[in-house]
């Protein structure tokens, strides 16, 4: 098995994308929805992050106010380093629960759907293959004026806030243009979940695996080690 990551931009119809994947059979591990559940009162991220920003930050139910919460870190950036300190790791564990429980049902490939894969450049080294949904600018500025009721300084102000698609399209393995209509992109993604399915990367990950179980004596080590170190 191995790991593709797919990201996208504002507007870009990432999640639409992921919808067909997922049609399609694929086994996808959504890295916002993980994100969401970590900071829940029963994992040990709660705790620590209501320890450190205080309890002004929570809801009368108790969940963590995620505005609030945003509100602080967008503002200082030292705080933002530490929520990410505090929630990344607990963000890996999960992922790696998600990997493996695909890997043993027997899935030749994994989609992970990582907003930021580019901008935090961090899991890019553990993907065999990266995703990128585009959309031309224009479309983009559309899509997000139409869908958020927008102005089109507030929308361009947005857009502006992340890296440019053209920018994220240079670093991408495979670019899913999500600029026309839904047929379109479905063919798309069909023509490249067949390719990847058909490739052999894993059978050689899963070689990787029966050499490093038998050397080292654990199948969640070299999870850890190859997917989340």
């Amino acid at each position: 098995m191995f790991l593709v990551g797919l990201t996208g931009g504002i507007a870009s119809g990432k999640s639409t994308v992921v919808a067909v994947f997922r049609e399609l059979g694929c086994a996808v591990i959504d890295a916002d929805v993980i994100a969401r559940q970590v900071v829940r009162p029963r994992f040990s991220a709660y705790q620590r992050i209501v320890h450190y920003f205080g309890p002004e930050i929570l809801l009368e139910s108790g969940e963590i106010n995620r505005e609030a919460l945003g509100g602080i870190i967008f503002s200082q950036p030292e705080k933002r380093q530490l929520l990410n300190s505090i929630t990344h790791p607990e963000i890996q564990k999960e992922m790696l629960k998600q990997i493996a429980k695909y890997f043993v049902l027997g899935y030749r490939y994994v989609i992970l759907d990582i907003p930021l894969l580019f901008e935090t450049n961090t899991l890019t080294k553990f993907m065999k293959h990266t995703i990128l949904v585009y959309c031309d600018p224009q479309t983009q500025l559309f899509r997000l004026m139409q869908r958020n009721g927008l102005s089109q300084a507030e929308a361009e102000a947005r857009i502006a806030a992340q890296l440019p698609l053209d920018e994220k399209r240079k670093l991408a393995d495979h670019v899913i243009d999500n600029s026309g209509d839904r047929e379109s992109m479905r063919q798309q993604a069909l023509k490249l979940h067949t390719a990847l399915e058909d490739s052999l990367d894993f059978l050689w990950a899963r070689l990787a695996v029966v050499a490093a179980v038998t050397s080292l004596g654990g199948l969640a080590y070299f999870l850890l080690r190859q997917f989340l170190s």
